[in-house]
């Protein structure tokens, strides 16, 4: 069990319950290039949990069956899967928006040489984690040299047509704090990053994405052994907006594990809270093709929160202004 998990688990957040299924969130893997400092996934190069080609083509089927709007791929690093592309493909072949997580870094990896004109042939919406536009900022929590290589990633992109008006391919830019506070407005950090990746790098994206740091394993393990866990829950809690709770991502959305688990999120995937899905007390991507999980209750614990504080914080950013719908430009 996490260190986390028995800190979290007893809770008063409010009980929700499902809308219509839209959007699958499938992490690939936990193998990373990267070991960021804010990682809830505690992904990293050592990590050797990938998926199998059966579960892979299981997911296919859901999407199908489910007439998913959005796939929405995650891992770790998930171009590292080896089921990435076929993913990719078949998706798009059903018509479905994908979207890809990508930490940038990977752009630069052995053997990923046309991973990024890949994206660009298949349409795949990218989401570019970078914490700051400035470099000490970005290598302190993500490594040295990071920063250099996502830029890299970004001229890549850009060089393509993502985040350039009218190209039609989607690039949006994901901030994380650097330590236990919440984002800043989004809108404005956003018109902060726009102008100095401009300014002095020549880069253009769509949007920015303003996350909230989530009390899980990487993160939640330092809140907890600097004694700092107790503080952030309580400003987590404090900041808590009800208007929030009508756009959270589990309302719509469903995370598949490696395995083919089924989770309300990536959170409570990671805290290995399964989601419920009728009678069955552990469910599977297959019991998606016979149970519709609209009206299931939701998994809640004390890290909910983290979504519903001061400007809300989902997959697609803040709530508050009603963040970038998953899946449109």
């Amino acid at each position: 069990m996490h260190a986390t998990l028995p800190l979290l688990i007893a809770t008063d957040f409010p009980a929700m319950r499902r809308q219509h299924l839209s959007t699958l969130q499938v992490n690939l893997g936990y193998r990373c290039n990267q070991s960021c400092l804010h990682c809830h996934v505690n992904a990293g190069p050592k990590r050797t949990e990938m998926m199998d080609s059966d579960t892979a083509d299981l997911v296919i089927e859901v999407l199908q069956a489910r007439r998913i709007a959005t796939l929405d791929l995650t891992g770790g690093a998930p171009e590292l899967s080896v089921h990435f592309r076929r993913l990719v493909a078949a998706a798009r072949s059903l018509g479905v928006e994908v979207i890809d997580r990508c930490n940038l870094t990977i752009l630069s990896e052995p053997g990923q040489d046309d991973l990024a004109a890949f994206l660009a042939a298949q349409g795949v919406q990218v989401v570019a984690s970078l914490p700051c536009y400035s470099p000490a900022n970005v290598d302190r929590q993500r490594g040295d040299g990071v920063f250099d290589l996502s830029i890299a990633g970004l001229r890549q992109l850009n060089a393509l047509g993502y985040g350039v008006e009218g190209s039609g391919l989607t690039l949006n830019l994901v901030y994380n704090p650097q330590g236990p506070s919440l984002p800043p407005p989004q809108g404005a950090l956003e018109a902060d990053y726009k102008r100095e990746l401009l300014q002095h790098f020549g880069i253009r994206f769509n949007h920015l994405f303003a996350l909230t740091n989530m009390p899980v394993q990487r993160f939640g393990s330092t809140l907890v052994s600097k004694g700092t866990f107790g503080a952030y829950m309580q400003m987590l809690r404090g900041a808590y907006q009800a208007d929030n709770l009508d756009t959270v991502m589990c309302r719509s959305m469903i995370s598949v594990d490696w395995q083919g688990d089924l989770y309300d999120c990536d959170f409570n995937q990671m805290l290995g809270l399964p989601a419920r899905l009728g009678k069955t007390f552990r469910p599977h991507l297959r019991d998606l093709l016979q149970v519709d999980p609209e009206g299931e209750s939701i998994r809640i614990a004390d890290h909910c929160y983290g979504c519903t504080a001061g400007q809300g914080s989902s997959c697609g950013g803040a709530l508050e202004s009603g963040g970038v719908l998953q899946g449109t430009p």
